[in-house]
């Protein structure tokens, strides 16, 4: 029995940018977790977790037409501490709304060019997040060391 090896799926541009994204985040001692699901029908391209339990949304937008096309973005905000857009260096950016955080990124690292505001969130809302932020990350660590477990979707 012939048996070749899977092909992997291609990467998407934004998951490209989401992995820059990760990559500098970690250098600010940011540990991160890509297509986190807050509550169901919410996909966040990148959640991030700082070491004072600060959490950061970055949604990563590979063109103009990704941008434009995603309305959904605004019920992001109530997820995180301060709200960023992930672009490439050739994105318009001012396309994207103000009072929002800017990082430019490409699949190797990134730049934070501008701060989100921030916007504690209430401490029980920070508990649930970090606390469904923590689960997600377990489960998918188990789920890369037991394939076969049968730990379904999140």
């Amino acid at each position: 029995m012939s048996h070749s090896p899977a092909t992997p799926d291609p990467v998407a541009p934004g998951q490209l940018l989401a992995r820059g994204v990760c990559r500098h985040l970690r250098g600010h001692d940011f540990v991160t977790l890509v297509e986190f699901t807050p509550e169901r029908g919410k996909r966040l391209d990148v959640m991030a977790l700082g070491p004072k339990g600060e959490l950061w949304v970055i949604e990563c937008k590979s063109s103009r037409a990704d941008f434009t096309s995603d309305g959904k973005w605004g019920g992001y905000l109530e997820w995180g501490d301060r709200y960023f857009w992930a672009v490439d260096a050739d994105f318009p950016a001012d396309l994207l709304p103000d009072g929002t955080g800017l990082i430019i990124a490409d699949a190797y690292d990134a730049a934070i060019l501008r701060m989100g505001p921030e916007t504690k969130l209430a401490p029980a809302r920070r508990r649930a997040v970090i606390q469904r932020f923590a689960r997600h990350a377990a489960l998918r660590l188990q789920g890369m060391r037991d394939p076969g477990a049968g730990l379904g979707p999140l």
